[in-house]
């Protein structure tokens, strides 16, 4: 093999108490579907020197032999992952990587340390009963709106590569092609993990996971109660740039809450099209738990369990309960801020205060009543500040609805120094919206690969107006609608 790969594993040099070691299983017919180049280089990852057609096939064979995980490549120290964690508020004492294998880390271009990990890799000790395969459809979705998120400037897992095994995967539906995700991310540390070693007392191990953390993702924390600082500060962050795109994770599990503050885990997660803050997708949030506004409480309640979790880990806990304390009521007030600054910025306000919020949630309250696009709605704004409101009056069912908010608006606009450049920048044209993915999906497997990889290039520059995707920008008809989405296991 002539591709290197500069592994670096800290994780593995853990104990075993962490993770099964465990290579991932064979597939029978690997076939190369997409392979993120940039991110390769990034990465580090050399191809071999040599060139011309043949090289490249051989290149793209040996791509996917190792990316299926058919070959272990050197120094790689495979396994999975171990971790628990609450799924819609309910318990689960083990959980672990089902149908994933961590490769390894690598130290890029720019000195971060980032994991590889392939995605429906085959059955682990933690799968419960599942096959620990993925069918084309998740690995594909995930594929498309990671890359999308980190276009949009959103913290994010990324994808490297996907693979096609030559093999059915049985669901619901039947036989299903059968497919690999290789993920990065900067580790797959979740509240989760710490949750297990807290629930079984194990606290040496504990305290080992809390160090480990510190010294890989925060530094400069003081212990526990600073990694939990760091943590929130990155989650209020994260959860209010999910909120600024319209964005729907669909299960806020505390195993699907990194500790790096970087989205993880695209289940059942969408955009929406038109705006109401209660939409839910996930056809398993049968309650409404992870609906759009919820995602901010989501975030709260999630960081209490890592709060419990590290305060277990401490040689005098009950001292350690009144900071933990603080530092979770802290974070309704910090993902608030980050909002309005989020939000501010897609009205045209470069530096919002509390003054402005009125305007901001008036203006979302008449869109939910006049089932407005989210997207197109504020983007239609850039047009609108110089009384070019066609687009953003068309939004609403009924359009005068707009205009008796924009009279306030402009006016605020006023003070402001350059109102379309700030909008320009916060509001993206496009987005993964839903009945693209799912077209772009059963085209997939039908063996038309064009819309993904049509997809994956309009969406890798979203805040520019390509004149030749302006299909993409409009919103589902009544047919086209996706009520729905599924976690894919």
């Amino acid at each position: 093999m002539t591709l290197h790969i500069p592994f670096d594993n800290t994780y593995a040099a853990l104990p075993p108490v962490f993770y099964t070691k465990q290579a991932p299983v064979p597939v029978k017919a690997p076939e190369l579907l997409a392979y993120n180049a940039a991110l390769g280089a990034e990465l580090g990852i050399v191809p071999g020197e040599a060139s011309g057609e043949a090289a490249d096939q051989a290149e793209q064979a040996e791509l996917a032999e190792i990316f299926a995980g058919n070959h272990v490549p050197e120094g790689s120290d495979p396994l999975a992952q171990l971790y628990a964690g609450h799924q819609f508020g309910n318990y689960n004492p083990q959980l672990g990587d089902g149908r994933a294998i961590l490769l390894g880390e690598v130290v890029g271009t720019g000195g971060q340390r980032r994991d590889i990990q392939l995605k429906g890799s085959g059955r682990t000790p933690y799968s419960r009963g599942g096959d620990g395969r993925a069918w084309l459809g998740p690995v594909l979705r995930e594929y498309v709106v990671s890359e999308a998120m980190h276009s949009l400037g959103i913290s994010t897992t990324r994808a490297l590569a996907a693979v096609a095994t030559g093999e059915l995967v049985w669901r619901e539906q039947g036989g299903l092609p059968g497919a690999v995700l290789t993920r990065v991310a900067s580790s797959h540390l979740r509240v989760g993990t710490f949750q297990i070693f807290a629930a079984r007392g194990e606290q040496a191990a504990l305290r080992q996971l809390t160090e480990y953390a510190i010294q890989r993702h925060y530094p400069e924390a003081d212990g526990p109660m600073g990694l939990l600082r760091a943590v929130r500060d990155r989650q209020s962050e994260l959860i209010a740039a999910w909120m600024s795109v319209g964005f729907i994770h669909g299960v806020m599990n505390t195993d699907n809450s990194s500790i790096s503050g970087e989205t993880i885990d695209y289940g059942p997660c969408a955009f929406m099209d038109v705006y109401h803050p209660s939409t839910v997708f996930s056809s398993i949030d049968r309650m409404g738990r992870y609906a759009y506004s919820n995602q901010p409480d989501i975030g709260v309640w999630n960081l209490a369990q890592l709060a419990t979790a590290l305060i277990q880990g401490s040689e005098d806990p009950q001292a350690m309960v009144e900071e933990a304390t603080e530092i979770v009521h802290a974070m309704p007030a910090l993902t608030e801020a980050a909002w309005l600054r989020r939000f501010g910025a897609k009205i045209g306000i470069a530096e919002a205060t509390r003054e402005d919020m009125p305007l901001i949630t008036d203006l979302m309250q008449r869109m939910a009543a006049g089932q407005a696009d989210f997207t197109n709605t504020f983007r239609a704004l850039v047009d609108a500040v110089d009384s070019d409101a066609a687009s953003a009056r068309a939004q609403f069912l009924d359009p005068e609805a707009f205009e008796s908010w924009a009279t306030d608006w402009r006016a605020r606009l006023e003070r402001e120094a350059d109102p379309a450049a700030v909008m320009a920048a916060a509001n993206p044209v496009y987005i993964p919206r839903n009945h693209r993915i799912e077209a772009m999906i059963e085209a997939a497997v039908a063996g038309d690969m064009a819309p993904f990889e049509r997809l994956n290039a309009v969406l890798s520059d979203p805040f520019t107006v390509q004149p030749d995707a302006e299909d993409l920008r409009r919103p589902p008809a009544k047919h086209e609608v996706v009520a729905a989405t599924f976690c894919g296991t």
